[in-house]
């Protein structure tokens, strides 16, 4: 609340306006979905999240639950496109089934190529394995690119990034077929290898951004698969003494192998003020790797020996054939690795297999024999390999393999026996667990965290820690001496930060680098980041002329983080520090503050004394007032000359003061935007390609069944009827031309020229069908009609009897009204007894009004103008009924007909509203509740005597019918009960045994209202009894 005297000021409507944009567009995007992505070498796997879809499989075009890692570009018959055009894209198992078509067109297993040089061992093994794709160095920076010779000159190259990004989008389109076309999605967390680089990470960020997605998170293999672990399970509670779970994830995948060590605890945290809750925490305490160690390595075995026992047959040495020349032979290449998978997985559940490839090379057939025991053999050196993952992460923990509680095994190469086996003899079979899908888990985690970090949706607290897996440090020169500092390690969780203390008093700048092992242990310093400092120099001088900075007290920091969300090292702040001694006042603050506002010092509120009033001291006060406002200039002046009353001597004090600073990515350089903007354009580009593409064959089906579809027309004899034989003649004439025309020129046609062929046979179909569908419903129609005017008719007389009895009654209640208005009435006596005026507190006797027999009434339900509507009604329709069916009998099977059968549906609706509307009214004057018919009163005589209480009771007695409803709901109110539910009838003249009307309920004093509901019910019920015997008394 502001304080008293201060009002917030009004928001302007700029500030309500943005509020409200915010508002709406912050709902948008919690209602928006969320997907998880396992970007594997081999196979990409997304699961989504959103309201309704909790954690499900995004399923391929095909129905698939993972979908293979790669895209093809389908070459054109002939020369190269032309500047602007693009070709069919295929993705996953279709992509792979046209590499042994066009090996040079298909792109597979990208993901071991991002951020990696074209000069590095990954992208020269990448060209070993795919002889006949084109890779170069992409323009202007050290990554890879690939050359397609399908495009127009200057758009041949395209960069891993742009690839990955177009089985993204493929991805993503899956999603929204899952999700519903109009849902948008956006976040999206990725899970990476823990041995990435920030070169790897960047190039995963650049990917996923042009595909349209924003990165929520980079999470590593092991941590996805730990967190959907601790989806379903609790841990031990530290505060309460519990002891953590430590688990390691051995993750084996087609491209590299892997071992996290992931600590499980749970712990009770505040949750408001009052109540506690359990979050459990998983974090990474190590991890280990080996990048070539994974399926794909396996499989170059089984094709090396594929190629040695190829070659040694005799039919291929005789062509001189070498496993250089197959190995460099596009399809004979291709078909060598797509088996090799096939034979790998086999052996994994059997103990032996075979493979046959029919012109595998130069037209020579090739068969292949393969058992466990050699396959095992060829890899012996791979399988003591396992260990060095595990080892790795063990150390860099600080734990022994004793310290884990299991082994959480991923990926499905660890199916293989030999590797199974491997795991069982270093960490024992009992620790071996299968308690996670192997395929799945990591993308059920990287959707379940994407859930976690979306305000949409609430989920199990679970927080993670991840690290980044690499030491970091900087360099930089001071006093003309190179200096190296390490600022993370390994183990450094993602979101921590560090200051960067420097003693610089001018600019000055720095490299951050990463530092990378490679396989043979050798350190190699990999640029991330340069940092140069703006605006120091200028800061430091202002501050010293200013501040009055000691020289010797400044201080540099710059602040470094891990970034939370990809791991990458950025630069989030700088400043400069140094120390300054100030004069220190006397007085505090509040002295200054009441000095301000003319309330003076502690002197100036001494209290009053003994017999001073409030007066003489504002008196005096305002004497001292006026006294010092006239020396106020040389009090100020002695003020400033004697310093040592207002000042207490000096203090040293801090300052701070931000500076500018630019920061510039090295290594994996920030795309320019201009270039980013061009791959964005020209993957759009590519998409609009394909949505015309998809249209133009839509219409080129659509073509091609209607042909076969017109051509059973001409052989159905209703179709013949309904047609001339020039037109028959005219149509087969046109479908023999449009088929040659489709197998000649359809697949290559435009769209708008396929339109107009199909157009041009529709014409000549669609009124023959028009003629024949009428045919076929007109007698219907007319049997329909026929009855919706019959209805009509009847309803016609009812309506007609109505108005006549309606008017009958009106004359007659008139006649009566004449007779009452001409009779004389009766006058008062002049001796009337003044008691007699007194009236019966008991409502339930009847009035003692005389009241004449009421006018019989009859409830209006039609009116003229209803009878007029339901005749003209009726006239409309048969007139137009008989006019065009005259003329429909004049017309031929074969031309089209004098009216539709829609237009005669439409007459017959008219019809049957017009009956509806009739008994809708009839309805509504039944259950309308019914008036009370209106009596004439006849003026009342007063008697003349005082006994005329009694003859009023005794007249009443017998000539009234009895209280009405209203009179005794009125009663039972009066009495303090609740008639709600009791309908009276009126049942005549009720009597008790004496002959007297019953007026009085028989009941005790301390009746309940149930008691007297359910008298009254009896009381009814033997009245109508006694009615029913007296009417059949009456009938004999």
């Amino acid at each position: 609340m502001a304080p008293p005297g201060r009002r917030r000021e009004s928001p302007s409507p700029l500030t309500v306006f943005l509020g409200l944009v915010f508002l709406f567009s912050s709902t948008a995007s919690a209602a928006s979905a969320v997907l998880g992505i396992d970007l594997g070498t081999e196979y990409f796997k997304a699961a989504l999240v959103k309201p309704g879809i909790p954690l499900e499989i995004v399923l391929t075009k095909d129905s698939k639950r993972k979908e293979a890692s790669a895209v093809a570009f389908k070459p054109t018959k002939g020369s190269a496109l032309a500047a602007g055009a693009f070709p069919e894209r295929f993705y996953g198992s279709d992509a792979v089934a046209l590499a042994s078509r066009f090996p040079g067109d298909v792109y597979p297993n990208i993901k071991a190529l991002l951020g990696v040089r074209s000069d590095k061992d990954a992208a020269k093994v990448y060209r070993e394995r795919y002889p006949a794709l084109d890779i170069s160095s992409t323009e202007g920076r050290d990554t890879v690119s690939f050359n397609s010779a399908i495009f127009a000159a200057g758009q041949t190259s395209f960069s891993v990034e742009e690839l990955l990004a177009m089985e993204l989008k493929n991805v993503k389109r899956n999603a929204k077929a899952l999700a519903g076309k109009d849902t948008d999605i956006k976040d999206v967390v990725i899970t990476v290898p823990p041995f990435y680089t920030v070169d790897e990470r960047r190039a995963v960020e650049v990917a996923a951004k042009l595909a349209g997605f924003k990165v929520s998170s980079l999470i590593s293999d092991g941590l996805a698969v730990g967190i959907n672990y601790a989806t379903p399970r609790k841990f031990p509670i530290v505060n309460d003494g519990g002891k953590p779970e430590l688990h390691l994830v051995f993750d084996m995948g087609a491209g590299s192998s892997s071992a996290t060590i992931l600590r499980f605890q749970g712990r009770k945290v505040k949750d408001g003020r009052k109540s506690n809750k359990t979050v459990e925490e998983i974090e990474v305490l190590g991890a280990g790797w080996d990048k070539t160690l994974g399926g794909d390595a396996l499989n170059t075995l089984i094709v090396d020996d594929m190629i040695k026992a190829f070659v040694a047959l005799p039919s291929a040495k005789s062509a001189s054939i070498t496993a250089e020349k197959v190995k460099i032979h596009g399809r004979a290449s291709s078909k060598l690795w797509k088996e090799a998978e096939k034979l790998r997985q086999v052996l994994s559940a059997n103990t032996q297999t075979t493979a046959f490839f029919e012109g595998l090379y130069d037209d020579i057939d090739f068969r292949y024999k393969l058992t466990r025991a050699d396959y095992e053999k060829l890899a012996a050196d791979y399988a003591a390999r396992v260990d060095g993952p595990i080892n790795q992460a063990l150390k860099a923990a600080g734990l022994k393999i004793a310290d884990i509680d299991s082994v959480i095994v991923h990926g499905g190469v660890t199916r293989t026996p030999f590797v199974q086996s491997r795991l069982e003899t270093i960490a024992g079979k009992s620790k071996i667990k299968s308690n996670v899908n192997s395929d799945e888990a990591a993308v059920f985690g990287a959707a379940f965290k994407a859930a976690g970090l979306s305000p949409s949706f609430r989920v199990k607290e679970i927080k993670d820690t991840d690290t980044q897996g690499y030491s970091h440090g900087i360099e930089y020169v001071f006093n003309l001496k190179s200096r190296d500092e390490k600022i993370f390690t390994p183990t450094t969780n993602f979101g921590a930060t560090q200051d960067l203390a420097f003693q610089m008093m001018g600019e000055f700048e720095f490299d951050l680098y990463q530092e990378i092992t490679d396989a043979s242990g050798k350190s190699t310093k990999a640029p991330v980041l340069n940092f140069k400092s703006g605006n120091l120099t200028s800061v430091v001088t202002k501050m010293i002329d200013t501040d009055g900075c000691d020289r010797d007290s400044f201080n540099n920091f710059v602040q470094v983080r891990l970034s939370p969300v990809t791991g990458i090292p950025e630069v989030t702040s700088a400043w400069v520090t140094c120390v300054a001694e100030v004069e220190e006042v006397k007085g505090g603050v509040m002295d200054g503050v009441k000095n301000l506002f003319g309330m003076g010092g502690k002197k100036d509120q001494e209290p009053l004394k003994d017999g001073e009033s409030s007066s003489e001291s504002s008196s005096s006060t305002s004497s001292k007032t006026s006294k010092s406002s006239k020396s106020s200039k040389s009090s100020s002046t002695a003020a400033e000359a004697e310093p040592s009353e207002a000042a207490g001597g000096k203090k040293k004090k801090d300052i701070k003061s931000a500076i500018t600073f630019t920061v510039v990515q090295k290594g994996y350089e920030k795309h320019p935007r201009k270039e980013f903007k061009r791959m964005q354009d020209r993957l759009a580009a590519f998409d609009a390609s394909d949505r015309a593409r998809h249209a133009r064959e839509e219409v080129l089906n659509n073509l091609e069944a209607f042909t076969y579809r017109a051509r059973d027309y001409l052989d159905d004899e209703s179709f013949i009827a309904s047609s001339a034989a020039d037109i028959r003649a005219t149509l087969e004439k046109k479908l023999s031309a449009a088929s040659d025309w489709i197998y000649a020129e359809g697949p290559n046609a435009l769209e708008e020229v396929l339109s107009a062929k199909l157009k041009e046979l529709k014409d000549i179909v669609d009124p023959v069908l028009n003629r024949k569908n009428e045919a076929a419903k007109r007698p219907g129609a007319v049997k329909a009609f026929q009855e919706a005017v019959n209805g009509l008719k009847s309803v016609i007389p009812m309506v007609k009897e109505q108005i006549e009895v309606v008017a009958s009654a009106s004359s007659k209640a008139a006649e009566e009204a004449s007779k009452s208005s001409a009779s004389p009435s009766p006058t008062p006596s002049e001796s009337a007894d003044p008691l007699a005026e007194l009236e019966d507190d008991d409502l339930l006797k009847s009035s003692a009004t005389e009241a004449a027999d009421p006018i019989p009434t009859e409830p209006t339900i039609y009116t003229p103008e209803d009878l007029k509507f339901l005749e003209d009604t009726i006239s409309k329709s048969t007139t137009w009924f008989e006019e065009n069916q005259e003329k429909q009998k004049k017309l031929k099977d074969t031309e089209d007909p004098a009216f539709a059968i829609k237009d005669l549906e439409e007459q017959t609706k008219n019809l049957n509203d017009a009956v509806m509307t009739m008994m809708m009214k009839k309805m509504k004057a039944f259950n309308a509740p019914k008036a009370k018919p209106k009596t004439k009163s006849k003026p009342k005589p007063k008697p003349k005597n005082k006994d005329s209480k009694k003859s009023k009771a005794d007249k009443t007695n017998g000539d009234s019918k009895g209280p009405s409803q209203e009179e005794l709901e009125q009663a039972l109110k009066k009495a303090g009960l609740k008639g709600d539910g009791i309908k009276f009838q009126n049942l005549g003249d009720v009597k008790d045994k004496d002959g007297n009307p019953l007026v009085k309920l028989d009941l005790k004093e301390d009746a309940s209202e149930e008691d007297i509901k359910e008298k009254i019910d009896h009381i009814l019920k033997e009245a109508q009894e006694q009615k029913e015997k007296e009417k059949e008394k009456d009938e004999l």
